[in-house]
């Protein structure tokens, strides 16, 4: 195991406040967020910059590291505003900013907030990062998407060579699950080009999603590009080689979701933390058997929620025959909407819930989501309808509910239902 293992941080999307109390119930080391329109995910809900002090508090609070995003092309007029971004962060006491551009780079050091740079810059070897280390003090770099194992494992071995000790400050970030982009390190020009809406402004409209037919200009004959959606890239998966990531000697994993559901975010977060928490404790390591039983079973967890299939991406070389797939989740389950708490009884245990859609029945899971909550799975141990039991009920109905564990008023209440097709 390499020096670098003994400190890998987990680092979690959140998009919201539900997605950000399912990220540190998960067990995230660190959230990534935006706030306001200067992140590459201006079309997530999000956060304002006025709310920088109370999620960075909440982050803090969960024994977490809270990461601003503003990873967006900066235009001159725009300025003034990530000035005014740069000193709420400041204010609101921020561990550190994701960034690429140079104006964000400079006022972050004018005001001493730390700078990691971003994927959107391409950094893909140690040349540039000695560089920025050297000139900008510049210490954790968000590697390019196109970078292999054997890049990472070279990168961090020539930085020794570079930087000597210093290079123990250096720190390797890279996205090790979710979406991935048919473009270089995700500099995209066809939705600007189609729709007007820039992917480098956090616009995207994800035209490479879409199915698309080609026409013969000579006789007119068109052709729908088959079922493989050719310009539509899988979801990245690391789970079966995540420990070789580690090895190579990136020590800050990062999970891609912004945009996502507060489900996806909680199991894809506890997913990779059950496996870091058995591969990095020293005094009952697991063996090649046992460490693979327990990838396939992870693997599986994450195919619960959303995902497009799974690819390992770049990680085992550029000639990626694996990487399209199709729109639409290929999950093998799902949740349907059936209602919201409207009371909890917390001697009891029990949610009074208003059934408005679809129903449910003793013995099945709900799933519970609010800003405060998070995400919360709880079998339904019995149902009472007017003060009788009874082991089922369709909507529309209040009922009852006794649960393993508590929720909160207004909380949305959801069944997971296995999905039919996971391949539509």
């Amino acid at each position: 195991m390499n020096n670098f293992s003994k400190k890998v941080e987990l680092m979690a999307p959140a998009g919201n406040e539900i997605s950000l109390q399912a990220a540190l119930d998960a067990g995230a080391d660190a959230v990534y967020f935006g706030a306001g329109p200067l992140n590459m995910r201006s079309s997530a809900k999000n956060f304002s910059i006025e709310q920088l002090d109370e999620i960075t508090e909440r982050i803090h609070k969960a024994g977490a590291k809270a990461y601003l995003t503003l990873n967006t092309i900066i235009y001159q007029n725009e300025l003034e505003l990530l000035e005014k971004t740069v000193i709420l962060a400041k204010e609101a006491k921020i561990d550190a900013v994701i960034c690429w551009d140079f104006a964000a780079i400079e006022l972050l050091q004018k005001y001493g907030l730390e700078p990691f740079i971003s994927t959107q810059m391409s950094v893909s070897n140690s040349a540039a990062m000695a560089f920025l280390f050297k000139h900008f003090g510049i210490k954790r770099f968000v590697l390019a998407r196109e970078c292999t194992l054997e890049d990472i494992r070279l990168i961090r071995e020539n930085l020794k060579t570079r930087l000597g000790e210093a290079a123990e400050q250096i720190s390797i970030e890279v996205f090790i699950h979710g979406a991935m982009c048919v473009a270089t390190s995700g500099r995209c020009f066809m939705s600007q080009f189609q729709f007007g809406t820039s992917a480098n402004r956090g616009e995207c409209r994800q035209p490479c999603r879409r199915e698309y037919e080609i026409r013969d200009l000579r006789d007119g004959k068109e052709f729908v590009i088959g079922n493989n959606y050719v310009m539509s890239p899988k979801d990245l998966c690391t789970m079966p080689f995540l420990d070789k990531i580690i090895e190579a000697g990136a020590n800050s994993l990062k999970i891609e979701g912004r945009g996502r559901s507060p489900e996806y975010v909680h199991t894809t977060v506890s997913c990779y933390r059950k496996f870091l928490d058995v591969y990095c404790n020293e005094k009952n390591k697991p063996d090649e058997q046992e460490l693979q039983e327990l990838k396939d079973s992870l693997v599986q967890e994450l195919n619960t929620v959303f995902n497009r299939g799974f690819s390992p991406g770049y990680y085992m070389g550029r000639d990626i025959a694996d990487f399209a797939g199709g729109n639409g989740s290929k999950s093998s389950h799902r949740k349907e909407h059936v209602g919201k708490v409207t009371n909890f009884f917390k001697k009891h245990s029990v949610a009074e819930i208003k059934l408005e859609a679809g129903s449910m029945k003793e013995g099945e899971v709900l799933m519970f989501q609010g800003p405060k909550t998070g995400v919360k799975n709880h079998t339904i141990l019995s149902i009472e309808e007017n003060y009788q039991k009874i082991e089922s009920v369709a909507a529309p109905a209040i009922v009852g509910v006794k649960l393993e564990g508590e929720v909160r008023v207004n909380d949305a209440v959801y069944r997971i239902v296995k999905a039919e097709n996971p391949d539509s």
